[in-house]
């Protein structure tokens, strides 16, 4: 692939206008709102959960544990599965399910378009569900509401879908920010699962949600860790331990997504309509309820119970399958919850069981670095789990265990499961979305390295019959032509183009006096790519610049794919060092 250097716009690291202080003072606003609405969401949890359980309308903060309702509890999830089912089938059905799927579907197959019914329905209903005993979190219903709040606000303003998307999750992540006290890990979400792309157009209004967000939570939510926990330095063997733990939670992981969705399957096979499958969830939960009442609701106690060893091996391993086919059978009956809490819990019920038997640490450590790589492996998510667990605890000696099986975690569940649980619902639906991204070879490559430079042009004054004569024919060269005049492009011509004008028209006269479409040699072909696909046509001429429409060549769309084969070549050329350079050959 040939260089080339020709005078034009210099190419910059980024791109980006004044548009995007607009778009960061947007988010900083829809930060701050998303920071109310899961003040909202989480004070509906208390508000249903003390009128279905206790039967008083207050706001306080009591566990659906402590009812003393006895059988009667099993039918409290029931009545909150009917209601979600009305809400679902009268209101609308993007309430349904636990939220991050249908924020990333809205994401790439929506234009990042989402209704206002969404921003209220689905805190309303995630209340009502989890106040009503459902075992789910708050974070994927703050997701879609925080996530729906970014979209309307961009909606309002007529921005761009990429303009709406970056909205939408800063949104989304302000709101996780809110709940959890989480903002770097909430970043690192929008990076790792929503924003499909890393510009400063996305980055710097998610950053800026979520700083907002994380300095308005002491006087919305409250200051500090969620889950403060405090562990002693590790030993270099406790290496061979997070190994085993990333094991054991990615297979975790694959057991509860496969799970998950044959339960669905089975939904899906009844012949009631879906309106009725969220009360039929609610049976089960109000039955493993009634034997196991902390399986109800939230449960960040039995989280934090779980983080400081306060429970015996007895009373995890109940709590854990009852939790664990509860949250399996509500979640694919199609209610509104969120997956995070579950995971949380159910990763470090697992690292209480197995600490004990894993040398190198304290026992203490196990149940956070099962919790960290469960949610890793589960959300495929890495980075943004170590980060998670250690905002949640503020314990920085369990950060390079917490790498370690957060890593082991997602490359068990990358080699055996072909989908997240969050994508296979999205697949389910018709969408396949690929994980994997990179640098476009078309951002890394300009016209000048792939332009044709050897072009034969067509004076503007040849008349259209001379033309065809000469250019096109069975000797034929290119199907396109530049046409020129004064040594200045005016235009491009093809044979469909000259059809049905009298041969005698001079060429120059098909083209107006607005200026030709053109390509300039230091643009990137990405840029050109896009100028083609949105036209409707196979090559443009390339010119000196703008204004000044000297031809230097030639650009087409068979010229723009040599770009990918240094991309072929980086992925399957393999090279050996045959010799190393400090030893001679005899």
């Amino acid at each position: 692939m040939k260089t080339a250097t020709h005078p034009s716009t210099p190419r910059r690291d980024f791109s980006g206008d004044v548009r995007l202080l607009r778009i960061a003072a947007l988010a900083a606003f829809i930060g701050a709102l998303s920071t109310v609405a899961a003040r909202v969401l989480l004070t509906m949890i208390r508000f249903f959960t003390d009128l279905f359980f206790y039967g008083k309308f207050s706001f306080a903060e009591l566990s659906p544990a402590d009812n003393t309702l006895g059988p009667w509890v099993i039918g409290i999830p029931v009545i909150g599965g009917l209601i979600i089912g009305l809400i679902a089938r009268y209101g609308t059905e993007a309430i349904r399910g636990h939220g991050i799927p249908e924020a990333i579907e809205a994401i790439l197959f929506k234009r990042s378009a989402m209704s206002p019914k969404v921003a209220v329905l689905k805190p309303l209903s995630s209340g009502i569900a989890i106040g009503s005993g459902g075992p789910f979190g708050a974070e994927g219903p703050i997701i879609m509401t925080g996530g729906a709040i970014g979209s309307l606000i961009a909606q309002h303003f007529h921005l761009t879908g990429g303009e709406r998307k970056s909205l939408l999750v800063a949104g989304a992540v302000s709101g996780m920010t809110a709940v959890f006290g989480t903002p770097v890990a909430a970043v690192l979400m929008a990076v790792e699962l929503l924003l499909f792309e890393l510009r400063p157009r996305s980055l710097l209004p998610v950053a800026t949600a979520c700083a907002v967000a994380g300095f308005l939570r002491p006087l919305a939510i409250g200051a500090g860790a969620l889950f403060p926990v405090e562990t002693a330095p590790v030993a270099p063997i406790a290496l061979l331990s997070c190994l085993v733990a990333g094991i054991a939670c990615g297979a975790l992981a694959w057991l509860m997504s496969t799970a998950l969705y044959r339960v669905e399957d089975g939904f899906h096979r009844l012949t009631i309509h879906w309106m009725w499958w969220p009360a039929l969830g609610g049976l089960a939960v109000g039955i493993g309820g009634y034997v196991e009442p902390r399986a109800l609701g939230v449960g960040y106690d039995v989280i934090g119970d779980l983080l400081h060893n306060h429970m015996v091996v007895s009373a995890i391993l109940g709590l854990l399958a009852v939790k664990l086919v509860i949250w399996l059978i509500a979640l694919g009956s199609g209610t509104s919850g969120g997956v995070l809490a579950p995971l949380l819990m159910l990763g470090a019920g697992l690292g209480a069981l197995l600490g004990p038997y894993l040398p190198g640490a304290d026992p203490a450590l196990w149940p956070l670095v099962f919790m960290a790589a469960t949610l890793g492996g589960m959300m495929r998510a890495p980075v943004m789990a170590v980060v998670f667990a250690f905002e949640l605890t503020h314990d920085a000696n369990a950060l390079l265990p917490l790498l370690a099986a957060a890593a082991g975690a997602y490359g068990f569940t990358v080699l055996t499961m072909g989908r997240s649980i969050l994508t296979e619902k999205i697949a389910r639906r018709g969408h396949h979305i690929y994980r994997e991204y990179g640098i476009d070879p078309l951002e890394r490559h300009s016209v000048a390295e792939v332009m044709s430079t050897e072009v034969h042009h067509i004076d503007a004054n040849a008349t259209i019959g001379d033309v065809l004569a000469t250019h096109f024919g069975p000797a034929q060269k290119h199907r396109g032509f530049p046409v020129t005049r004064d040594g200045l492009v005016v235009g491009m011509v093809e044979r469909d183009t000259l059809n049905g004008h009298p041969p005698t028209m001079p060429v120059g006269d098909l083209f107006g006096a607005n200026p030709p479409l053109v390509a300039l040699p230091g643009e990137t072909c990405r840029a050109v790519a896009t100028r083609l696909a949105v036209h409707g046509i196979e090559r443009l001429p390339v010119v000196a610049q703008t204004g000044h429409a000297q031809l230097l060549g030639v650009v087409s769309r068979s010229d723009l794919i040599k770009a990918t084969a240094t991309l072929h070549d980086e992925e399957h050329e393999r090279r050996t060092l045959r010799t190393l350079p400090l030893v001679r050959r005899p």
